[in-house]
């Protein structure tokens, strides 16, 4: 694979296999951020977990005290009489039948989607859709609710569904280049914290194999484990 001069140049100020401190990561990682845009910056987290087993399987929400930088599109599914309610609250779309008939057309042009429990029978007919697209309203990530005002607030504030990929690695958002340091460093801590917390207790061994953190266009760097672990305590 060939990459670009600008990736080489900020390539090589991260050597590699090099690990380094979490705040020393994230000043590299911004530092390799130059693309000509406001790079999206990601952590990686490789965990000691078989997702094979029902009871490793790590699927929850977390939000991050300064969110991600990103203006988040909210679709509510819902009867006649909370369309309102739901608008109010800040989705930017509400209803029932014709999102659904959209979805089935094609039309995805959503980040998060919340549905009330009495629709879910149909929002059903649309789940092989919005499953692999990571949208498919779930109780256990809490978009199928009642309290549409408060899950609306919460994810436009930076609130992130999550699940480990069959490799057992999570892939997350944490952030834009334009962040400062500290902000990047509350919601990784926050992030780190809540994975630590969530901990299958039939994990054995190590539990973070690996951290990284790249931007859109940048290069991957490693995150110390002593370090990510201190930022916690």
């Amino acid at each position: 694979m060939k990459h670009s001069k600008r990736f080489r140049d900020v390539a090589a100020k991260v050597e590699p296999g090099a690990e380094f401190e979490l705040a020393e990561a994230i000043s590299k990682v911004k530092e390799t951020a130059t693309a000509g845009f406001d790079e999206t910056i990601e952590i990686s987290l490789n965990l000691g977990v078989d997702p094979r087993k029902a009871d490793q399987m790590i699927r929850s929400t977390v939000t991050l005290p300064h969110g991600v930088g990103k203006v988040v599109r909210v679709l509510v599914l819902c009867r006649e009489d909370r369309i309102q309610e739901a608008l109010d609250a800040g989705a930017d779309y509400a209803g029932l039948d014709e999102y659904i008939d959209k979805i089935k057309e094609g039309w995805l042009e959503i980040d998060a989607c919340i549905a009330t429990p009495d629709v879910m029978p149909q929002v059903g007919k649309v789940a092989r859709i919005l499953g692999p697209r990571g949208l498919m309203p779930n109780p256990k990530t809490g978009t199928v609710t009642n309290d549409i005002v408060a899950t609306i607030n919460e994810i436009k504030a930076g609130r992130l569904a999550f699940r480990v990929d069959k490799f057992g690695i999570l892939h997350l958002p944490v952030g834009k280049a334009s962040f400062d340091k500290d902000k990047l460093f509350d919601n990784i801590k926050t992030l780190i914290s809540t994975m630590q917390r969530l901990r299958p207790s039939t994990a054995k061994g190590l539990y973070f194999k690996k951290i990284t953190l790249s931007s859109t266009m940048g290069p991957g760097v490693r995150v110390s484990r002593a370090s990510a672990m201190a930022a916690i305590r």
